[in-house]
């Protein structure tokens, strides 16, 4: 039995690893998992049958029909799955960015520091502004005058808007009489 372990693993695996004793067991060698020891544990039972039915019909286990019929699908539904399957193999396949990649809510945080920081910076000049404006001897800014309370301001139309309504009615009552004008035209010939 040695004879056979060292011809199939070649003259090094041979040499590493003695034949057991009569009466030992063979320690157990631990083997690769394809996809991991956690391979569809957060996935749902339907997902992990559809994966299963996929990798034996790659694989020539299962024809496309047989697998079809095991899932109670049709045949069109199981290749839009294998094929959702394998764009999502070539997906997984691309290369990622070395490093950490930044999260949404790391990006959040960092965005939410920044403006705090922003915050006190602009309070900071505000406060130099003012003591340079005493030293200097000037008046601080009059505020703006604010609306009694109770009463709405009211809005004065906006010009600009004003010219090009008047322009868009002027254009589209200058469009109707040429558009009526060839029939005009062509019934009096």
């Amino acid at each position: 039995m040695s004879a056979l372990v060292s011809v199939a693993s070649g003259p090094r695996e041979s040499a590493r690893t003695p034949a057991p004793a009569p009466g030992k067991a063979r320690p157990s060698r631990r083997r690769h998992t394809p996809g991991g020891v956690t391979l569809g544990k957060d996935a749902s039972r339907e997902a992990q049958k559809l994966a299963a039915a996929i990798l034996e019909v790659l694989a020539g286990v299962r024809t496309p029909g047989q697998a079809a019929e095991a899932l109670g699908i049709s045949l069109p539904r199981y290749f839009q799955v294998e094929t959702r399957a394998m764009q999502a193999l070539v997906a997984s396949c691309e290369a990622r960015p070395r490093g950490r990649t930044p999260s949404a809510d790391k990006e959040l945080a960092a965005l939410r520091r920044q403006h705090e920081r922003l915050e006190r910076e602009l309070a900071r000049q505000q406060t130099l502004v003012r003591l340079a404006q005493r030293t200097i001897g000037l008046p601080p800014p009059a505020p703006a005058a604010k609306p009694a309370p109770g009463k709405k301001k009211r809005r004065r139309p906006v010009v600009r808007a004003l010219h090009a309504a008047e322009q868009l009615q002027r254009q589209s009552q200058a469009a109707l009489p040429a558009a009526a004008a060839p029939e005009v035209k062509e019934n009096t010939r």
